[in-house]
């Protein structure tokens, strides 16, 4: 494998990659990750009374949110003009687990990755500080890419 990091320039020097000559794709990307927590916590979230209230659908707002606003967080990031962002939780209750699905897509000239790994984070994230108060222990990880499509590298599948 011979590739390059290409935010930084032939000085090691970091930079914002020059998209400019790239044609316009559709690009998609999925990411995915899980928070593990105590099964009182888990009936919580899955009953939906915890005391803040409807905790998987403020961390769905809060994904579509942090996905929109990538550029701002990740300082090498182009402003993206999503066309679409789905955020999906699963729930495994014998683990006592919420798994967080997220399909980024745009029409651009580059990639949506980060976009859809930040939707994931930012909703793990509100899950965790919606449910401290009960459970500081939850554990949130297994966050990666999935898959993404569009672009000159082509379709990625994670193995």
């Amino acid at each position: 494998m011979n590739e390059k990091l290409t935010h930084f320039d032939a000085g090691g020097q970091a930079w914002m990659v020059d998209v400019g000559a790239k044609d316009e794709t559709a690009r998609r990307a999925v990411a995915a990750g899980a928070i593990r927590m105590r099964p009182e916590t888990f009936a919580l979230v899955r009953d939906g009374t915890a005391k803040k209230g409807d905790v998987l659908g403020i961390a769905r707002v809060a994904a579509i949110q942090a996905a929109k606003r990538t550029w701002e967080l990740i300082p090498l990031c182009h402003p993206i003009a999503l066309t679409s962002l789905e955020v999906h939780f699963d729930l495994d209750e014998a683990s006592s687990q919420v798994a967080c699905r997220a399909v980024a897509e745009c029409r651009g000239r580059t990639g949506v990755e980060m976009e859809a790994l930040t939707a994931v984070s930012a909703g793990l994230l509100t899950i965790y500080d919606m449910c401290k108060a009960v459970d500081r222990a939850m554990v949130i990880g297994d966050i990666r890419l999935l898959e993404k499509e569009g672009g000159k590298s082509g379709r990625f599948v994670a193995s």
